[in-house]
């Protein structure tokens, strides 16, 4: 479990391709400190298992179904991405609660930068319209965010000047993806409503 509150900018060393599968290898030296194998460390968001680690990288394997659910394909050497590790138990949940399992990928649409904040427009995939509302939490790239406004097939976000600078979304541009994670809390919700419906109809 994660909060979205991004530890570290990190950088892909290297990725290696493994035909249906993938190996990256990523520096990231804060979320490696006693780093153990089998760890979870989450990566723009989605959650990643440490495969071996050292000197202040790590590498893990990307399965196809990861591939195909999020923008980590798209990332080569040199790639900066969001790193985050494990929420400790007793820690303050300074985010939301986050899985690293993400939902689609979304595509920057627009950029408006003020003096002191920046209002970014981004696509909402049709099936996740449902669970992002206005002042709702909405995970991008790793990152627990506010939703401003919740459209039929966008939503923005506000980023004060400490996330344009210590995360990737500082960088991102008009047309780049991004792996959105929605509150898990409502999917639960909407499938236990779901179930007492049906009870009822038979």
């Amino acid at each position: 479990m994660f909060t979205g509150i991004v530890e570290e900018l990190g950088e892909v060393t290297a990725v290696e391709n493994l035909g249906d599968a993938s190996r990256f290898r990523l520096r990231g030296a804060l979320v490696t400190e006693g780093a153990k194998h089998g760890d979870s460390i989450a990566v723009n968001g989605v959650c990643l298992t440490v495969v071996d680690f050292g000197d202040g990288e790590f590498t893990a394997d990307v399965m196809a179904e990861t591939l195909n659910r999020s923008s980590l394909g798209a990332l080569s050497a040199g790639s900066r991405v969001n790193l985050e590790r494990p929420m400790a138990v007793g820690d303050r949940l300074g985010g939301h609660i986050v899985q690293g399992h993400v939902d689609n990928v979304g595509t920057v649409l627009d950029r408006k930068t003020s003096e002191n904040w920046e209002l970014v427009k981004v696509s909402l995939p049709a099936d996740l319209t449902r669970y992002v509302v206005e002042k709702g939490s909405i995970t991008v790239d790793g990152v627990s965010l506010t939703v401003v406004d919740a459209g039929p097939d966008y939503f923005t976000i506000s980023l004060i000047p400490t996330t344009l600078a210590l995360t990737t979304l500082g960088i991102k541009q008009p047309g780049d993806p991004v792996n959105l994670e929605v509150d898990v809390i409502a999917k639960y919700v909407e499938r236990l409503l779901g179930a007492r419906v049906a009870e009822r109809a038979e």
